[in-house]
């Protein structure tokens, strides 16, 4: 790997983590919010991540050379919804029940704390990676 290579991974890398707060914030922002059916009730979303290896070969073998990372898509969570007692509610089932969507602020704060410590440390990898490169450019003077 090249050391203009870093650039392309510690990129990607931080585009995948913009993806990953994305998420977060659509789920904090929906927390709270109802529908009328259980169907309908939004559910949490959660960004897929893999390595980017360098051909398809290389990456069936499991042995490729790292190329970043790459966002296979978002899926939601098949965890189960929240459901609170509020016969007074509009959206109050028969019982009594209103189904609120399957987001954990706590895990979401710790995922949105996560992505951005990460987006942190590929800044300062980017940053060792351009000083590398400038004192290998003062070599040659």
């Amino acid at each position: 790997m090249s050391l203009l290579n870093v650039f392309d991974v510690a990129g990607s890398a931080m585009a995948a983590q913009q993806v990953r707060l994305n998420t977060t914030a659509s789920n904090l922002a929906n927390a709270e919010s109802v529908a009328e059916s259980p169907d309908q009730t939004y559910k949490a979303r959660h960004p897929v991540f893999a390595a980017a290896l360098a051909g398809a070969q290389n990456a069936r073998a499991g042995d490729g050379e790292g190329q970043g990372v790459q966002v296979l898509g978002v899926v939601e969570s098949d965890a189960p919804l929240n459901y609170r007692y509020e016969p007074t509610h509009p959206f109050a089932d028969e019982s009594g029940y209103v189904a609120y969507p399957n987001v954990s602020a706590v895990t979401e704060m710790a995922d949105m704390i996560s992505a951005s410590r990460s987006c942190q440390i590929n800044v300062e990898m980017m940053e060792t990676a351009k000083s590398l490169a400038e004192r290998l450019l003062r070599l040659g003077q």
